[in-house]
Parts: structure tokens; C-alpha cells; sequence
């Protein structure tokens, strides 16, 4: 009985480990940001290059600044009322560091009514 037990134990941690990895394994994102207010993103890609190139795609050639992140969190920001003037993007640990910085960078490149536009998490971060 005791033997049973064990090996049901060692069964599930066998599996928490697995299931760690495979968590840890795909951890990449990424935000492509276009003119007007245009943004492809990815998210829990293997690599930073994958979600890049997927994040781009997914913004239908538009974009040419691409921000990634590893198990993190990428904001974009825009002027609500310019959509195609200032933005800003940033990547931060957490969710609200990236809104913020985001929101920062938009206002100090001139955007008066500065709103998130878009936001991904990767690896679990929020």
C-alpha cells in the first residue's frame, strides 16, 4: 500500500515538473506597432524570434517596431484623439509597469489623450 502511495506521488510530481517546463518552454511575446494605431501581437511563442516574426504578420506589413518580451508583459499607447500621431510601447515584469510606461512615453512624445491600445502577457505574468 505504502509503495503504491509513493509512486502515485512520484507520478504527480513527475507531472508538475513537466508541466513546468512545457509552461517555461513557450514564454516569448511579442507586439508589432504600426502607424495609425495598427499592432499585430503574439504570445507564449518558443523563442522571441518566433512571436516576433508572428507578431508581425499578424499586423499585416504596417509594422516596423517590434517590442518582445520573455515571460513579461509589452503595452502599446496611443492618442485616443490622434490615432496616427503619438504612441508609445514599452515592456515591463509586470502588467501595470508596462501600461504605465507606455502611457508615459505616449504623453511625452506629445499625446494629449493617451489610452492603452493593446497589451499581451507571456509566461503567466499579469
Amino acid at each position: 500500500m505504502l509503495d503504491r502511495l509513493r509512486a502515485g506521488v512520484g507520478a504527480i510530481a513527475v507531472l508538475g515538473l513537466l508541466a513546468t517546463g512545457l509552461a517555461s518552454a513557450r514564454a516569448a511575446g511579442a507586439l508589432a506597432v504600426g502607424a495609425c494605431a495598427a499592432y499585430g501581437y503574439a504570445y507564449d511563442y518558443p523563442s522571441a524570434d518566433t512571436a516576433q516574426a508572428a507578431a508581425i504578420e499578424k499586423c499585416g506589413g504596417s509594422c516596423k517596431k517590434v517590442v518582445t518580451t520573455n515571460k513579461g508583459c509589452v503595452a502599446l499607447a496611443i492618442d485616443g484623439h490622434k490615432p496616427c500621431g503619438p504612441n508609445g510601447f514599452a515592456n515591463a515584469p509586470k502588467l501595470g509597469v508596462a501600461q504605465n510606461t507606455a502611457l508615459k512615453y505616449c504623453h511625452q512624445y506629445g499625446g494629449k489623450d493617451c489610452v492603452i491600445r493593446a497589451w499581451i502577457c507571456d509566461g503567466k505574468k499579469s
